[in-house]
């Protein structure tokens, strides 16, 4: 297992495949498991990279004064110790908010970016009220006993899981850890990177599920799309906010497209 040190932060990843890097950042309440059918999947042609953001799997926990530039460092450092140079980003949902401010302090490191049913920040793509109510749903999973601390989110199918999601997806939120759930809070509440969107400069993917509705195609989608100078929207038909669970075949299908035009 990869890891790399950070201000005594250890971050763990997984790394495997030949070619270009490809960069995978997960969401909230995952780890690099999210992106097992990706890895197998595109490993033929991409050197593909998932991490387990800093206090999620096998990296160190974070402090509550951890920021997003934090994260973002921390990817840094990991694209840095692949050393195969700039690289294809991808950021699914929380994991975008982190791959945008990755690019933010970090361009060189970025040869495209893939956004992924995500947000600039919550303050950046929702409303007030929508904040609100995602803290205060957040805060009650919180307020649980530890014993029976078990994080899920409403709205991530659009159709029924298969049993595969089900069980990927209980096994990583056994293993989520409630302080790292009160740090992320904190930094997605306060994000807005709107500031950002119009800077980009590389070629950018937005790969979005139709009925996602966590993070809409209508409102959160099409803000990017307006915003940022070279965005392509790509919308996955029948999909909910995890469209590369799914939808595995035509997720990777878009990506490896993506990438492969821009390598």
């Amino acid at each position: 297992m990869p890891a790399v040190r950070v201000d005594g932060i250890e971050v763990a990843y997984d790394r495997v495949g030949q070619g270009p890097p490809l960069v995978l950042a997960h969401g909230a309440t995952t780890d690099a498991r999210l992106f097992g059918g990706q890895a197998r999947d595109l490993a033929d042609e991409f050197t593909v990279v998932a991490w387990d953001e800093p206090g999620a799997g096998r990296s160190s926990d974070v402090p509550l004064s951890f920021t997003l530039a934090d994260y973002a460092r921390c990817l840094a450092a990991v694209i840095e110790d692949v050393d195969l140079g700039p690289a294809h980003v991808l950021g699914l949902s929380w994991g975008g908010t982190i791959v945008l401010e990755l690019y933010r302090h970090h361009a060189e490191l970025v040869r495209t970016l893939l956004l992924v049913d995500t947000y600039a920040g919550w303050k950046g793509s929702l409303s007030a009220a929508d904040v609100r109510a995602r803290v205060e749903g957040a805060e009650r999973m919180l307020a649980v006993p530890a014993e029976v601390f078990a994080p899920t989110m409403p709205g991530l199918f659009a159709g029924q899981p298969s049993a595969e999601a089900v069980r990927l997806l209980s096994v990583m939120s056994a293993d989520t850890r409630a302080g790292s759930i009160r740090t992320e809070l904190k930094v997605m509440a306060e994000a807005d990177q709107r500031d950002l969107l119009p800077k980009i400069e590389v070629p950018t993917l937005l790969l979005w599920g139709e009925l996602d509705a966590r993070s809409p195609v209508e409102t959160v989608a099409r803000q990017f799309l307006e915003a940022v100078p070279r965005a392509t929207l790509v919308v996955l038909p029948g999909v909910g906010h995890l469209s590369n669970i799914e939808a595995p075949e035509p997720f990777n299908r878009t990506v490896r497209e993506f990438c492969r035009a821009h390598s």
